[in-house]
């Protein structure tokens, strides 16, 4: 056979038995998951700011990184629901490099996909210990969902994702909130039928099970910008895309037409520094025109301690070991500048 079966990694059952959510936390959660919902529903007029490393690779650095973020988040608390990113699956476009706490929690070390599963969850336990903030993680792997289902308060798809139907069905057996970015190739249309598809009920098969799901209201778009056959980014957050959007959007029979502009990725050119300057415009076109206003719920920024990145092994605390991603001073002076926009 072409793969060779190492280890079996812990169980969903077996890991929120030995790492469980306190009964107080999960109360907590189901509070923010209502308040982030409303943001969706359009019952809510807050801002949703999801911002964090591309890849948490480090435990101690991502939790003081989420303890900055939950003092923040006490001054902005009136207008900005802060979610933290803790990624913990990075996709890799080429299958190279490191792909996430789960695959190495320890990134110098081999790959320990069952000692992963454990780090992961902790360091979320850990966050939501010391900040009561609830985060989001990427859906890269659909069978990862049972080990967080109780935990994270946002998923996204990612765009080399969002087309993949197990993806999509999973997704519509989820109740929070969920962003289908749009694919790499930037065709709206793909985006918004993955939206359909994961509001829908639908009958598949699910980590050896026959299972059917109930729809998810709350999945929307991501907007990351999309690169060309010459491998040009061409960004896709000005007035004129957003405009398109929300007129697609009108279009299709789908609940609860909203929108998350990704400043980053292809959006910046993964020029990280540039986020800013985006989110700059992207409120000044909810400023103007009320229908934008509407659609367009929240950024998503790629933040830590230190600004930039490193390769893996050079130890610089809370620096990026995947993507460059904006320092901590200026992503604490951009959610105060969201704030007084808002």
């Amino acid at each position: 056979m072409g793969v060779t079966y190492v280890k079996e990694v812990i169980s969903p059952e077996e890991l929120f038995e030995r790492y469980p959510l306190p009964e107080a936390h999960k109360k907590l959660k189901a509070e923010k998951d209502k308040e982030i919902a409303k943001v969706f529903t359009g019952e809510s007029d807050k801002f949703l700011v999801i911002v964090g490393p591309c890849s948490a690779d480090n435990e101690d650095a991502v939790c003081d990184y989420t303890s900055r973020l939950a003092k923040v988040q006490e001054k902005v608390n009136d207008k900005i629901i802060i979610i933290p990113r803790i990624y913990t699956n990075k996709p890799r476009t080429t299958g190279e490099g490191y792909k996430g706490i789960v695959h190495q929690p320890d990134p110098e070390k081999a790959p320990d996909l069952h000692e992963g599963l454990i780090a992961m969850r902790k360091m979320h336990l850990r966050s939501i210990a010391e900040t009561h903030l609830f985060s989001a993680d990427e859906m890269l792997y659909p069978e990862n969902w049972p080990y967080l289902s109780d935990i994270l308060s946002y998923v996204a798809v990612g765009a080399r994702s969002v087309e993949d139907q197990q993806h999509r069905l999973t997704i519509s057996g989820i109740d929070i909130p969920c962003g289908m970015k749009n694919p790499t190739s930037g065709t709206l249309s793909i985006m918004l039928n993955s939206c359909i598809a994961a509001q829908g009920s639908h009958t598949f098969m699910y980590r050896g099970w026959e299972v059917k799901s109930d729809g998810n209201p709350l999945a929307h778009t991501i907007l990351r910008g999309a690169v060309n056959k010459h491998d040009q980014s061409l960004p896709n957050y000005h007035y004129e895309d957003l405009v398109l959007l929300n007129e697609m959007y009108h279009k299709l029979d789908l609940k609860n037409p909203a929108c998350i502009i990704d400043a980053n990725h292809a959006n910046s050119n993964k020029c990280y520094y540039e986020q800013p300057r985006i989110v700059s415009e992207v409120l000044h076109s909810r400023s103007v025109s009320k229908d934008i206003e509407k659609l367009v719920k929240g950024v998503m920024i790629e933040s830590y301690i230190e600004p930039g990145n490193q390769k893996i092994g050079e130890g610089v605390y809370g620096k990026s070991i995947t993507d460059p991603c904006l320092g901590w001073d200026e992503t604490e002076r951009l959610i105060y500048e969201i704030a007084d926009r808002i």
